[in-house]
């Protein structure tokens, strides 16, 4: 076959354009710009030809544009093989192509080429084209490596630095806040919440951190669910469209993350992660989550540890009530903040009586029923302790000397009614406020003398303190 010199200078100046659009391809480390440019390049190399890109395999496209039912498509043909197909079309007269985009372990899409008013393609432009097609294709699969090695190193710090963070003694508000906002900021979850189980596994109990949705009851059927399916399964849970027609919230959450809290192979709670839109969270956001949870276990159940520990030293183990220490400390902190405060000393009369004739057991169970009822009638804020022995305290931020003198001698009353054996109490209460120089250790003598006060003028009463 004789060549003219124009067809050789053609051909010449196609395999310069490839050499240097091959050069450039292998300089893309971003799969989006590779994208972009591969219609471009193919077209300008060849303006006689249409070039059209399938980035992916279809399974619905498995038999479409066939002309027999039972023949496989060429593209899917071409993914499938990774070998050139060629379809001919002499009623319209053209031919086409479909080129793979091969790496070394992927097809990473097929180039179709249609070729009109041609029976069939040169095998210089087929060569030239696939040479081409070759190049891209390892191009796509190199920026798809890097973008995943760079995904992994940021995954990797994302964990490492939570790890880090969780682990620098926090307190475990803080430790869940935290863990909470990196979730939120990381997945762009819309609910977080943490819980975790009681050792029987009858309860559940809702950490901090947790997104208030989970504090709602629409959330129940949410928790209910995912916890005896964790319970089951004792794994992850993975859920792309969650869809109950019984539920009935405005906010239905289609995508779902559950994820156990293990710790030495026993099940201590579980997180859940969830987004309005089905199909939000990937697999690889899931791993992600996984692997986050896994490294942060360890300081999360550290900070739990470190709660239990700070509340067996701020609780009385057997009234569960404030032990003295708290109660100092709430005293101390209210006196610096506040402008006025009550103090109720609490003594139960002939207590000694009480261990001789019935023994220590029913002293002690005496101590807890007043005890209890001194928690039914406070508020939240206020601090209920032991003092010690069968003495009580209670202290009564910004309560004024009338109210606080009013609780008391409901108190009284409520021990006299309430008690089997039934005991009474004696009440020694003093005031402060910001009007007078005071002192914490003034504060307690004033109620001191109170109580000692009632106790020796008939017990079973009130008396407040001398002076104001």
């Amino acid at each position: 076959m004789v060549v003219s010199e124009s067809q050789l200078k053609e051909e010449i100046s196609k395999y310069k354009k490839l050499y240097y659009a091959s050069n450039r391809f292998h300089t893309y480390l971003d799969e989006t710009k590779i994208v972009e440019e591969i219609i471009v390049t193919f077209e300008d190399l060849f303006s006689n030809y249409r070039f059209f890109l399938q980035q992916s395999l279809e399974i619905n496209s498995l038999h479409k544009n066939t002309n027999k039912e039972n023949e496989v498509n060429p593209i899917v043909k071409t993914f499938i093989t990774g070998e050139i197909q060629v379809e001919q079309s002499r009623s319209k007269q053209s031919c086409i192509l479909y080129v793979p985009l091969k790496g070394k372990h992927n097809v990473n899409g097929v180039i179709q080429v249609i070729g009109p008013n041609i029976v069939d393609f040169p095998v210089t432009d087929i060569e030239i084209i696939t040479l081409l097609a070759n190049t891209v294709g390892s191009a796509i699969e190199n920026a798809k490596l890097y973008s995943k090695s760079k995904q992994v190193i940021s995954d990797l710090q994302l964990i490492n630095e939570t790890t880090i963070e969780l682990n620098s003694n926090l307190r475990l508000p803080e430790t869940m806040k935290y863990l909470s906002n990196q979730i939120i900021q990381t997945f762009n979850a819309q609910e977080v919440g943490f819980f975790l189980l009681s050792k029987d596994r009858s309860k559940v109990r809702v950490l901090p951190g947790t997104t208030p949705f989970f504090l709602t009851k629409p959330s129940k059927i949410y928790v209910d669910l995912l916890e005896a399916k964790i319970h089951t399964e004792n794994e992850s849970i993975f859920i792309e469209d969650f869809n109950l027609q019984h539920i009935n919230d405005l906010k239905k959450y289609r995508s779902i993350i559950a994820i156990p809290i293990i710790q030495s192979n026993n099940l201590k709670g579980f997180s859940i992660v969830m987004h309005q839109n089905p199909n939000f969270f990937s697999l690889e956001e899931f791993n992600l989550l996984q692997a986050l949870l896994m490294h942060s276990s360890l300081a999360l159940m550290n900070s739990l540890i470190q709660e239990e520990l700070e509340n067996m030293v701020k609780t009385d183990q057997l009234t569960k009530l404030h032990s003295r220490n708290s109660l100092d400390e709430s005293i101390h902190y209210s006196m610096r903040d506040d402008n006025e405060g009550t103090f109720i000393l609490m003594d139960i009369d002939n207590f000694k009586e009480i261990n001789d004739t019935f023994g220590h057991q029913v002293g002690d169970d005496v101590i807890i029923q007043v005890a209890k009822l001194i928690q039914k009638n406070i508020r939240g804020n206020d601090v209920g302790a032991r003092w010690g022995g069968e003495e009580l305290a209670i202290y009564l931020p910004k309560v004024s000397m009338d109210e606080g003198l009013v609780i008391a001698e409901r108190l009284v009353k409520t021990v006299a009614d309430c008690t089997f054996p039934k005991v009474t109490v004696s009440c020694g209460v003093s005031y402060w406020n910001k009007d007078r120089q005071d002192t914490y250790n003034y504060l307690f003598k004033r109620a001191d003398e109170a109580l000692y006060l009632a106790k020796s003028t008939g017990k079973n009463k009130v008396v407040a303190q001398k002076t104001a």
